[in-house]
């Protein structure tokens, strides 16, 4: 018996390990791949959503923009066609949640610096004192790397429309008027299809780990 063993050992031995592979394999293919929600705007808080759109159950994509960033460059959604990008609302001037922010977003641009599907975008709220100059001092000061992140100037009224009724970030109303002041945490998740995929807290640790973890999801579901 015991010589019948040694002279099948390493038969059996590959035979266990085969089948241990098969498991596994067979395992990982009945396994559902994990997805992100697709965030329609009667899914949201209704505070966060404009009152046109408050019903709005299906077919929510980020509108069209265009802008101009640090560089000077035109940026429309066309720059960010069939990408990953997370985008915020913040001003150069903030005294208090934007700093916090925007470390945090170094933070993201750090795992994503390589990653050709992956792109940041940030709209300042306060375009008349946010200049191309002033938003290209900020850049340098932060360590922002332009190939990477692009931080966005333009017509007050198109930005706070996009905030409103693109991302659904806010919770104030408002016309985008000189009185008119946007101050929000959120960081929100496109995917390549310009569909919401996830809101954070862009103050928070914690959410901002989840909303890298959420990247790589989002990655495997497009590009794996």
């Amino acid at each position: 018996m015991k010589s019948i063993l040694k002279k099948y050992k390493l038969f059996i031995s590959f035979w266990i390990i085969g089948s241990i592979i098969v498991l596994f394999l067979f395992n990982d293919a009945l396994t559902p791949q994990k997805k992100l929600p697709i965030f329609q705007p009667a899914m949201v808080n209704y505070e966060l959503v404009d009152s046109t759109l408050q019903f709005v159950k299906k077919f929510h994509k980020i509108s069209n923009f265009k802008l101009i960033n640090q560089n000077g460059k035109i940026i429309t959604n066309r720059d960010y066609d069939n990408k990953i990008y997370v985008a915020d609302f913040f001003f150069t001037t903030c005294p208090t949640i934007c700093p916090i922010m925007t470390d945090n977003m170094l933070k993201i641009q750090n795992k994503i610096l390589d990653d050709p599907n992956v792109f940041l975008l940030s709209h300042t709220v306060t375009p008349k004192i946010d200049s191309v100059g002033q938003l290209k001092k900020y850049s340098i000061e932060k360590g922002v790397v332009d190939s990477k992140w692009n931080l966005v100037t333009g017509d007050k009224k198109h930005i706070y429309e996009l905030a409103r009724k693109s991302y659904l970030c806010v919770k104030t109303d408002g016309d985008g008027g000189p009185y008119d002041m946007i101050h929000t945490e959120n960081f929100i998740l496109i995917d390549p299809e310009r569909r919401i995929r996830g809101f954070y807290d862009g103050t928070n640790t914690k959410e901002i780990k989840k909303l890298i973890k959420d990247i790589s999801i989002l990655k495997e579901e497009y590009f794996s």
